[in-house]
């Protein structure tokens, strides 16, 4: 299979990082809309704008499948990718609750959903949960934790006081839902700060676990063909790929 991978920058390079773990495709082209970085703060029908447009570049590659790696997108303009789409569309959203609900099997648990501005006052992540079952939800925006990662700042007093300054009251959950794909950069510090028994659902993991549910794999690909694009400076995210995927 041909996959693209969407994502509003550098973030979506994480569930890139899985899908190759996993060795689920022969090919993937991934597309980061760097120049627009970034969605959390826009508008709806901005967003679902970008997302169309996005749709329409990767019709230049005859794809099986599209994953939308940014929470936001998947959030607000996943029907109008669909209908714009030669090929199916999923996007993280749905794939993090049911990740969520596979592993934490006591419905009245506390879950903690963390991301942009947008994808919060989506409310998306709290009807997937609910639709499983789960009440107990909280959802905060950590949008700071978006320009720290860019600047490839994981660790650190920095990092530290953006942490206390967003969660200084904030109770300890069972489950803590990584609902940005720039924060599995930071999983460590944030498991560091909330304790080793909190679960993190992390976005990369969870597509992974959903697409292979519902679909069969019967082929694994440990070298598959990589081409990465960017709407601005594409050298810098091919750098940034190379780093971060190690290859």
């Amino acid at each position: 299979m041909k996959v693209g991978v969407f994502d509003s920058g550098i973030g979506g390079l994480t569930v890139v990082k899985s899908l190759l773990q996993h060795q689920l495709f022969e090919e993937l082209i991934y597309f980061g809309d760097t120049a627009r970085v970034p969605y959390g703060i826009k508008d709806k029908n901005t967003i679902i704008r970008y997302a169309i447009e996005a749709v329409e570049f990767f019709k230049n590659f005859e794809l099986d499948l599209i994953i939308v790696a940014c929470n936001t997108v998947s959030a607000y303009a996943l029907a109008e990718m669909r209908e714009s789409a030669t090929c199916p569309v999923i996007g993280v959203v749905e794939s993090g609750a049911l990740a969520t609900s596979n592993t934490l099997h006591d419905k009245t648990s506390d879950i903690l959903i963390i991301g942009t501005k947008a994808t919060v006052n989506s409310k998306a992540y709290e009807r997937e949960l609910n639709a499983l079952g789960f009440k107990n939800l909280q959802a905060k925006a950590t949008g700071l934790f978006v320009p720290l990662v860019e600047e490839e700042i994981y660790n650190g007093a920095i990092l530290e006081a953006t942490l206390n300054h967003y969660f200084h009251d904030t109770k300890t959950p069972h489950a803590l839902i990584l609902g940005c794909t720039h924060f599995p950069l930071i999983s460590d510090a944030l498991q560091n700060y909330f304790g080793k028994d909190v679960l993190l659902i992390h976005s990369g993991d969870a597509i992974v676990e959903y697409l292979e549910k519902i679909f069969t794999f019967h082929t694994r690909y440990p070298e598959p063909i990589l081409q990465f694009f960017a709407s601005e400076n594409p050298e810098a995210l091919r750098a940034i790929a190379k780093k971060w995927l190690h290859i």
